[in-house]
C-alpha cells in the first residue's frame, strides 16, 4: 500500500472536543491531508465519519485517495469481537472498508476512560502470544472478507513481535510506535524495517496534550530538547517542525495530532531545506529513551511498574 509520508492524528486527548478533532480532519482534508489516524476508544470517530462522507460526496476528494485508520480496543478482543469493533468503526467512519486496523494494545487490559493513573483492573493480565494471535486471526478474516485492506499491530516490542510473526498467516504491514527524537526504539525501529513493517509514529513531537495521567516529573518534550532548539534556529522553524523533519527523513510516518498547526506540519515539513546528515546524526546521538507513553493502567497485579509492559530486559514480563 501507497502510504502518505505524514498524516493527522485524531486523539484529541482530554484537551479537544469531538467537534474540534472533527473540523480539524475537515480542515486537514480540505488542506491536502489524506492520511487519518483514528480510533474507537478516541470517541469522536462519528464526527468524523460525517466528515469524510461529506467531502466525498461533495468531491473535495475520492475516497480512494484517503487513508483512513482505525483500531480495535482491549474490550473487544474476544471472539467475534473484532468484527463487531470492525463494524462499529465503519459505521461510524461511514465507510465501507478500512485502509489499515490496528490491534491498539497487545493485551486486552481494559481501563475506564479518565481513569487515575493508579487504577487497575483485576481481570488485567500480561501479554500471551496464544492469547494475541487469536485476536490476531480475527483481523486477518478482515482482510479475506475485504473490509480492512491492511491491518498492523502498536505498542509493541521486539520480544512480543518475536513470538508472534512466526504465527501469523498475515504479517503486519504496519507498526505504530511512540517515536521523536527524545524517544527515538532504534532496536524497535530497525527490526520492523528489517521485517518490511512501515513504521508509523505517534508522539512525534512529544505529545504536549496528552492526558495529565500519563506525565511524570522526568519527561523530556522533545521540542524543548537543546539539540533540537539549536537546529530549528539555524533553519529558522519551530521546533515541532525539525521533529517532524527528522521523522520523515529517518523513515517513518509521523502522524502529529493538531487543531491548529497541521498546515504548517506539512507545508514546512516538506517545503523547506531537508536536515543535514549532521544534523540528523547530532539528532540520533541525543537520544534520551524517555518514553512518554508508559501505559501505567493497563498493569496486572503482581507487575512491578510500568517497564513491566515494554520488556526491557528483553524477556516477555508476568507469566
Amino acid at each position: 500500500m501507497n502510504i502518505p509520508k505524514i498524516g493527522l492524528g485524531t486523539f484529541g486527548s482530554d484537551k479537544f472536543t469531538p467537534k474540534q478533532v472533527a473540523d480539524a480532519v475537515k480542515g486537514a482534508v480540505e488542506y491536502g491531508y489524506r492520511l487519518f489516524d483514528c480510533a474507537s476508544v478516541y470517541g469522536n470517530e462519528d464526527l468524523i465519519g460525517k466528515v469524510f462522507e461529506e467531502v466525498t460526496e461533495n468531491g473535495t476528494v475520492k475516497r480512494e485517495e484517503l487513508v483512513i485508520v482505525s483500531k480495535v480496543w482491549n474490550d473487544m478482543h474476544g471472539k467475534g469481537d473484532v468484527l463487531l469493533s470492525c463494524a462499529k468503526s465503519l459505521r461510524d467512519l461511514r465507510i465501507n472498508y478500512l485502509d489499515i486496523y490496528f490491534v491498539h494494545w497487545p493485551f486486552p487490559n481494559y481501563h475506564a476512560p479518565g481513569c487515575d493513573i493508579d487504577a487497575r483492573n483485576p481481570d488485567s493480565r500480561p501479554f500471551l502470544a496464544d492469547e494475541f494471535m487469536a485476536c490476531w486471526q480475527q483481523m486477518e478474516r478482515l482482510v479475506d472478507m475485504g473490509l480492512v485492506k491492511s491491518i498492523g499491530m502498536s505498542n509493541m516490542t521486539v520480544p512480543k513481535l518475536e513470538a508472534v510473526l512466526k504465527l501469523c498467516r498475515i504479517k503486519p504491514a504496519f507498526i505504530e510506535l511512540e517515536l521523536h527524537p527524545a524517544f527515538q526504539q532504534p532496536q524497535l525501529f530497525d527490526y520492523c524495517l528489517d521485517k518490511g513493517i512501515q513504521p508509523i509514529g505517534y508522539c512525534p513531537i512529544g505529545s504536549p496534550n496528552r492526558p495529565e495521567r500519563d506525565r511524570t516529573p522526568d519527561d523530556i518534550a522533545a521540542a524543548e530538547m537543546p539539540e533540537i532548539i539549536e537546529i530549528a534556529e539555524a533553519h529558522g522553524l519551530h521546533p515541532a517542525v525539525i521533529c517532524l523533519k527528522w521523522s520523515v527523513q529517518t523513515g517513518a510516518v509521523p502522524i502529529p495530532f493538531s487543531v491548529n498547526n497541521y498546515k504548517n506540519n506539512i507545508d514546512l515539513t516538506f517545503s523547506t531545506n531537508p536536515l543535514s546528515d549532521t544534523e540528523l546524526l547530532k539528532i540520533k546521538q541525543a537520544d534520551r529513551n524517555c518514553r512518554l507513553v508508559k501505559g501505567h493502567v493497563f498493569l496486572w497485579e503482581g507487575a512491578k511498574d510500568w517497564r513491566d509492559l515494554w520488556d526491557e530486559d528483553g524477556v516477555i514480563a508476568g507469566w
